[in-house]
Order: structure tokens, then sequence, then C-alpha cells
């Protein structure tokens, strides 16, 4: 995801009257010089759990077609030209002493709780808030999809859609209950806002505890377009770091839905850090022209779900090269609109080509050159090596500004072997 310069919890045990709850290894970070903030890779093998691809967004996905290359016996250019890379080796500081034979359960007991602690008081605690109907469809996929490390709650004026929802009971907030009665907004927005001013304190509820907000909807309808602004709003003014990811309709949707969103997405710019608009338009581009219209909407549901992805993961999951939150912060904290971009690849050169068709996105309405900072993601099977990760980054290197701010991270998902996927 690609930023550019533009013109938790103490819950409430309360249930209101339709019975919804309203629910109050290695270490290495490498600095190119006015280029990349840190990089971070992961492993999905070690069996993550959890609720759950500014700067720009870029996730890149690799297929492995290509020689399997160890990072641990590689020499040639690649370290000639990224010594730091040498730190990956497994040298020094990185070794980890095992207990003792003789020493007594006692103590490793205590010694594995004491670590239990500060891992967890070091976690950053995530939330993806779905708001409307288009809000919460994405939250449902990215459930079904097997995220990790994200807590999810869903936000709605209609009890019944709720219902359908794979969320947490406790985690579906029904907002507006006097105002709407559960019945939904009608695709009025002015509803929608009411309906979250009158659910504050729930709200609040909802948000209290978090680190990172994102807050996702389908713009264009009565909830997600007038209740979202209002929800962001309340988080930011909570000191979360509140990240937008939204979508605009279709044209085929008619002209009252497209006003009715870009008054919601000028309203909501101005309650998060980093907005995030996908045109579902552009999303045609991309897929033939006998695609169902069901096909379509979930296209669009997916495409949120790899944006938050591409994001939470560099934050959430474990890596080899660690990320702090702090540095996500830095570069995402009221960096106003931002862009996305997502490629996939196979073959010789997947990383590289990945990286280039996350680029040329047609979700990106300009180039990354204007970007001031950078969030990208790459995301490849166990045979993703450290010269295909080098290739994907160059293509981004060589074409930002040399005072843009990047953070980077890797993600091994066993299932995609042979292909890589990257997200910006």
């Amino acid at each position: 995801m690609a930023t550019c310069v533009s013109t938790i919890v103490a819950p409430s045990n309360t249930r209101n009257s339709a019975r919804v709850f309203t629910v109050g290894g290695r270490n290495l970070r490498v600095n190119y010089p006015g280029r990349a903030r840190c990089m971070k890779m992961y492993d999905r093998r070690n069996g993550f759990s959890g609720g759950i691809p500014v700067s720009g967004l870029l996730e890149v996905k690799c297929s492995a077609n290509s020689d399997g290359v160890s990072p641990y016996n590689s020499q040639g250019p690649f370290l000639d030209l990224h010594p730091e890379v040498s730190m990956l080796r497994g040298e020094g500081s990185s070794t980890v002493n095992s207990p003792r034979k003789d020493s007594s359960r006692e103590d490793v007991s205590e010694s594995l709780g004491a670590m239990s602690i500060q891992s967890d008081y070091n976690e950053a605690k995530i939330k993806v808030i779905g708001v409307g109907g288009g809000g919460s469809n994405a939250v449902n996929r990215m459930i079904e999809s097997s995220m990790h490390g994200v807590e999810f709650w869903i936000v709605n004026t209609d009890v019944q859609a709720m219902r359908m929802s794979p969320v947490y009971p406790e985690n579906r907030l029904q907002i507006g209950h006097e105002l709407t009665r559960g019945l939904g907004a009608g695709g009025n927005p002015e509803t929608g806002m009411n309906a979250a001013k009158e659910s504050r304190e729930s709200i609040e509820e909802a948000v209290y505890g978090a680190d990172m907000v994102f807050v996702t909807a389908g713009m264009g309808g009565g909830t997600g377009t007038g209740g979202a602004p209002i929800i962001a709003g309340i988080a930011k003014s909570m000191g979360v770091l509140t990240v937008g990811i939204v979508t605009t309709p279709f044209s085929f949707e008619g002209r009252r839905r497209a006003i009715q969103a870009q008054e919601g997405i000028t309203a909501l710019r101005d309650n998060v850090d980093t907005l995030i608009v996908i045109p579902n338009d552009k999303l045609l581009t991309a897929v033939s022209q006998s695609t169902p219209v069901s096909e379509a909407f979930n296209l669009a549901d997916d495409i949120l779900r790899q944006g938050v992805r591409g994001i939470s993961d560099i934050i959430t999951i474990p890596g080899l090269v660690n990320v702090d939150f702090a540095d996500v912060r830095a570069i995402m904290a009221n960096a106003g609109s931002s862009l996305m971009g997502i490629g996939t690849a196979t073959g010789k050169s997947r990383a590289r080509d990945a990286a280039l068709n996350a680029i040329q996105s047609p979700l990106l309405d300009i180039g990354i050159e204007r970007a001031t900072g950078i969030v990208w993601n790459i995301t490849g099977g166990t045979d993703l090596t450290l010269f295909e990760v080098n290739a994907a980054a160059e293509v981004i290197y060589d074409l930002v500004d040399p005072t843009a701010n990047l953070i980077f991270g890797a993600v091994i998902d066993p299932s995609l072997t042979g292909q890589v996927s990257k997200t910006v």
C-alpha cells in the first residue's frame, strides 16, 4: 500500500431487546538509507492462532518453478550488495540456550511464564470492524480464509443480517436500536450516521484496548456509508491508529449510490489516519465478461480481505525479521489517502513478475513514484528464496522516491508452493 501526498477489552455484559450482545527466528532491522525502513519474514507453518495483502500496500505471492536457494549457504553478488543479510545466517545472539537437563520443572515453568507475560505485553492489538452489509461480508470472508492475529467485529442496523455471520455473537454490535429497531437503515446514510451516534458508548467499548483498528465498508448504502465515519472518528479520538478500507459501488448499482459513496468517503477521510478506496469498477478489468454478478461482489470482498491481511500480517505474525508496531504507525499515522496494488505470478521470475503486476494493478490510480511511504508484503511457499525477495524489493526501490519510508514483510505459506503473491 502506498501513501501519497494529496489534496479490547472491558466488555459490558449487556444485551438489547433483539438479543444481540453489545460488548463493550531472529530479529533484524534492515535500513536502506532513505528507503526501506525494515523487513520482516513470517512462517505460517508454526500454526499461529488468532481471530483472523500509507503509504502503499503491496502484496506479492510467489510460486516456485525455480531452484530453491538456502539463505544459509548462499554466496554471491546479493550478499555483497546487501551485507546486512548475512545476519540472517544465525550467528551470534540468535542462538537459543535450552534449559539444563537437571533444571527443575518449576524453574522452567517460571521462565516460560515470564516469557509469556512479556510476549503478551508487547503484542499489538488489532481489531477489524466491518460496518454495514458490505463491511460485514468482507469480515466474513476474512474469517473463512483463516486470518490470524486480529479480533473481528461487525456493526449493523440489520439484526437479521448479523445473525448469519460467523463472527462471535458477543462481537456483533447492533447500532441505532431505538432509531431503526433492528430493521436496517433503508439505504439512507443519515440514518446510518444517527444510528452510530446513538450507540456511541457501545462502539467505544468495542474499540477499547485496540492499538490499531481497520474500519471496512462498502460505500453507497445506508449503514456503512453513514456509520463508518462515526465509528472511525470514535476510534481515532481514542488514540487508536485508524485505517479505513472501503469500496465504491459498481456502475450498475446506480448514480444515487455513487453520489452517496463519494459523500461518505469525504466524511470518512476526515476521521481516519489512512484511507484506502477500492473502485469496484476497476475490478471488472481483471475478470471475464462472463463473470456472474455474485462473483464480482465476492471479488470486491476478497480485495478488502487482502488489503487488511497485507498490513496486519506484518504486525501480528512473529517473523524472521522484526517489524515494530511503531514502525507501521510512523508510516500510516495521518497519512491521508492511500492506494493498493495486488499481483501474483508463477515461473522462474515469479517474484519480480508479481511485483510488476502489483505496481501495474488497475487498483492504482497513479504510479508509486509519488508515494511518501510504502508498506508491501510478499507471500510465497517454502521454496521462496532470499534472492526472490530481493528481486521483488528492487522493483519497488527502483521506482519510489529515495526519501520514501518503506516497510516490508514476507510470509511463508506452504499452500503457495510454486506461486508468489505481492501486495503493495
